[in-house]
C-alpha cells in the first residue's frame, strides 16, 4: 500500500545546486565544520537558505574515521538538520551515491519540496591509519584471523581480473595517470600529479600486484547537493539536473564466494537504473560516466559491470584514449578518488556532483569536449561487494 501511496503523488526531481570542500590529508576544521562549508556552499549555488530546505540525509561512513559514536546526530547541526527530518545512511564506500535514493524519495513522495544532501567524512582522526578500522569489517571467525585487510582484498581482484581477461598492469596503470593528471584542473584536489605508467609501477608494493600510485588517498572532506520538486527547481534554475534513473545491487560479503574479476551485483544495480531512466544502449546514451576508483583497476572493472564496455574492454579503450576527456566515452574528468581524494562518503557525492557540473557545463577546465547531456555516477563499497548508481539528464 505504501508503495502505491508513493508512487501514485511521484514528482520529477532535480538537482539545483553542489558544494564541495578541499579535499586534504589532515583538516584543521571538524568534521561538522565541514559539513557546514559543504552545505554552505551548496545552498549558496542554488540560492537558497536554510530554511528553504525541508529535509537533510546525511552520509558518512564508518563512526571510527571521525572518532565519534553516533556520528550521524554528531553532524546533524553542522549538515543544517536543527529541527528538520533527517535521515543517516551508511553504506560503506557507497554511501555517497546511496544516498541519493533516499533524498530523491523524500521529494517525489512529496514528503519534502528540497532536501540537502551532506556526506562527510574525516579520515584523518582514525589513528595510527583508517585501515585499522577496515580490519574489523571482516568476519571474526573464517577472516579475521589470517590478518586480511583492504588493500590485500583489492591485490585479490585485482590479480583475477588480469588473469582472467588477460590485461597487463601498464594498461591498468594509465588510469592512475590519466586521473591524476585530470586533477590537476580540479580547485578541491588532494593529489593531482604529472606521473606516468613507469611511476606507478615502481612505486612501493602494498600487496601484489597493487602499488602504491595503484591507490587513492585516505582524506578528510565534503560534499553536498540540493534536491527539489520539479515546479520549483524550474522556478531556480534554467538548467535543471533531473535524476532520472536510481539502481543499488549487492553480492555476498564473502569474498572467497563472488565472482572477483566481474561486479555482476553492479551490472544489476546499472540495468535497474537504467530501467528507470529509459536508456536501452548505455555506451551509446551516455555521454559521461564517473566509475568509483578508489583503486585504478576498479575504474576499468566498474566501467565494465556499468555496461559502457564489454567484460576485459575497458583496458584497451583507455589505452586508445577512449575514456579521455575529449574522448568517446569520459571517465572520471575530474580526477576521480585517485586524483581529487577519497574521503569516503564524500568521495561518492563527489561522483554526483561532478556529473551536475559537467551537464551544466559548469566543470571549467575539466569539461568534457562533447555536449553531455546524459552521465552516470556511481559509488561502491559495505564489504566491497555493493554498489549504487545515478543516471542523471539535463534539460
Amino acid at each position: 500500500m505504501v508503495v502505491k501511496t508513493i508512487a501514485a503523488i511521484k514528482r520529477r526531481v532535480a538537482i539545483v545546486g553542489a558544494g564541495m570542500t578541499k579535499f586534504v590529508r589532515r583538516a584543521k576544521e571538524t568534521g561538522k565544520e565541514l559539513a557546514y562549508e559543504a552545505a554552505k556552499m551548496a545552498l549558496d549555488s542554488a540560492g537558497l537558505t536554510l530554511k528553504d530546505v525541508d529535509a537533510v540525509v546525511i552520509g558518512s561512513a564508518p563512526d571510527a574515521f571521525d572518532g565519534v559514536h553516533m556520528k550521524g546526530e554528531y553532524l546533524a547541526d553542522g549538515s543544517g538538520a536543527w529541527r528538520k527530518p533527517c535521515f543517516r545512511q551508511f553504506d560503506g564506500g557507497s554511501t555517497g551515491v546511496g544516498v541519493v535514493p533516499t533524498a530523491f524519495w523524500t521529494v517525489a513522495s512529496g514528503l519534502s519540496d528540497v532536501c540537502l544532501v551532506v556526506c562527510e567524512e574525516k579520515m584523518s582522526s582514525c589513528l595510527p591509519h583508517p585501515q585499522y578500522a577496515f580490519l574489523t569489517i571482516y568476519d571474526p571467525i573464517l577472516v579475521r584471523p589470517i590478518g586480511l585487510n583492504v588493500a590485500w582484498n583489492f591485490a585479490f581482484e585485482m590479480k583475477r581480473y588480469m588473469h582472467v581477461y588477460n590485461v597487463r598492469h601498464e594498461q591498468i596503470a594509465l588510469v592512475s595517470v590519466k586521473n591524476k593528471r585530470n586533477a590537476l584542473d580540479h580547485p578541491c584536489a588532494q593529489l593531482a600529479a604529472k606521473i606516468t605508467v613507469e611511476d606507478v609501477l615502481k612505486s612501493e608494493v602494498i600487496a601484489d600486484p597493487v602499488r602504491r600510485l595503484d591507490i587513492s588517498p585516505t582524506s578528510d572532506g565534503a560534499v553536498a547537493i540540493i534536491l527539489a520538486h520539479e515546479g520549483l527547481a524550474k522556478r531556480l534554475t534554467d538548467v535543471p539536473v533531473w535524476i532520472t534513473g536510481i539502481g543499488s545491487g549487492i553480492d555476498t560479503q564473502h569474498w572467497t564466494d563472488r565472482d572477483l574479476a566481474y561486479c555482476k551485483y553492479l551490472e544489476e544495480a546499472a540495468r535497474m537504473a537504467y530501467r528507470m531512466a529509459g536508456i536501452r544502449n548505455p555506451r551509446k546514451e551516455v555521454d559521461v560516466a564517473n566509475p568509483y576508483d578508489p583503486f585504478d583497476y576498479k575504474e576499468l572493472q566498474h566501467a565494465e559491470a556499468l555496461l559502457l564496455f564489454k567484460p576485459g574492454e575497458a583496458p584497451r579503450a583507455t589505452e586508445e584514449g577512449v575514456t579521455e576527456r575529449d574522448g568517446d566515452m569520459p571517465l572520471n574528468p575530474d580526477g576521480g578518488l585517485l586524483g581529487v581524494g577519497n574521503p569516503i562518503s564524500a568521495a561518492g557525492l563527489m561522483r554526483v556532483a561532478e556529473i551536475f557540473w559537467q551537464l551544466r557545463g559548469e566543470a571549467g577546465k575539466r569539461q568534457v569536449k562533447k555536449d553531455a547531456v546524459i552521465g552516470v555516477a556511481h559509488a561502491w563499497g559495505e564489504l566491497m561487494q555493493k554498489s549504487s548508481v545515478v543516471v542523471m539528464q539535463r534539460g
